[in-house]
């Protein structure tokens, strides 16, 4: 199918998550089954050695997918020295040692081979429902909605790294001008979308898009994917937002049950969600008490 046809039905919620934040996704969850329509499958993308813990959240609607049966079977877990082994390393022959945060981007692309489901919304697992939303808001008749802050790709940190690298990876130029944000969580993918810029990506470096995309270990799938949808599709089956679904908390001290009142009390009409940054130490039982 192609990205200007009308989309099949289904829809589905990946969430990429590991073993630290298990308690947090099952808020999450929680969260998704109050509030959350329109919706067949969530899928708890996590690692072989985290799937057997997740498999307690797992119901009717609600799936863990082992990463093993979606990413090549070159790519391994294991232990990490320079940590003192608290944390994953992922190695092979082909790329550079990764990362968690790299490897739950690249679950983010393949598990779109692997599901029915033409709409594959992307939740974090610090994310907080607070209000109700249907999947199928994501679409204006036959065009995704796109996130997107119009030429406001942060300078600073690694944001432009990323726009490169995703531009060397497309066959791009380094920098679009104006550069766009793509970066946000409560976002959504078309499943034939994904799937033609992996086939783009592929026919592009003769190789795995896993390897293409992770072999400057520097790079941000958001960012990816907008590019290709506004480069190389040049928008086709899309229409852009710029006002993110889910109010983010990225950084800072942790939040008291007074900050994450007037938090969430900033959320704008259309915001739907909340995400408090697991690495900010905000309380779980202070979130469990405003989600209640």
């Amino acid at each position: 199918m192609t990205a200007g046809i009308e989309p099949q039905a289904g829809a589905a919620i990946a969430t990429p998550s590991y073993g630290p934040d298990l308690d947090r996704c099952r808020l999450l969850c929680e969260s998704i089954d109050r509030h959350v329509t329109g919706m067949d499958k969530h899928y708890l993308l996590v690692s072989g050695r985290d799937a057997a813990r997740f498999k307690v959240l797992e119901g009717p609607h609600r799936e863990v997918i082992d990463e093993r049966d979606i990413l090549p079977a070159w790519l391994h877990d294991l232990p990490d020295p320079t940590s003192f082994f608290r944390r994953r390393i992922w190695v092979s022959t082909k790329l550079p040692p990764l990362r968690g945060w790299h490897v739950q981007q690249l679950r983010r692309i393949a598990i779109a081979a692997h599901v029915p489901q033409e709409t594959i919304a992307y939740c974090d697992s610090d994310v907080l429902f607070l209000k109700d939303f249907d999947l199928s808001q994501f679409w204006h008749g036959g065009a995704l909605r796109l996130y997107r802050r119009d030429d406001a790709l942060p300078t600073d940190g690694d944001h432009m790294i990323w726009s490169a690298n995703a531009g060397k990876t497309l066959g791009l130029p380094a920098q679009p001008v104006p550069a766009h944000d793509y970066i946000s969580t409560v976002i959504a993918w078309r499943r034939d979308t994904v799937l033609s810029m992996i086939r783009h990506i592929e026919s592009r470096h003769a190789t795995s898009w896993v390897q293409a995309v992770a072999h400057d270990r520097k790079f941000s799938e958001c960012i990816l994917y907008g590019r290709y949808v506004d480069e190389v599709l040049q928008g086709a089956g899309h229409s852009h937002a710029e006002e993110s679904l889910c109010q983010v908390y990225w950084d800072g001290p942790s939040l008291d049950e007074e900050g994450l009142e007037q938090f969430a009390a900033s959320m704008s009409p259309r915001q739907v969600a909340i995400g408090i940054q697991s690495f900010t130490g905000t309380d779980l039982h202070t979130l469990r008490r405003l989600f209640r």
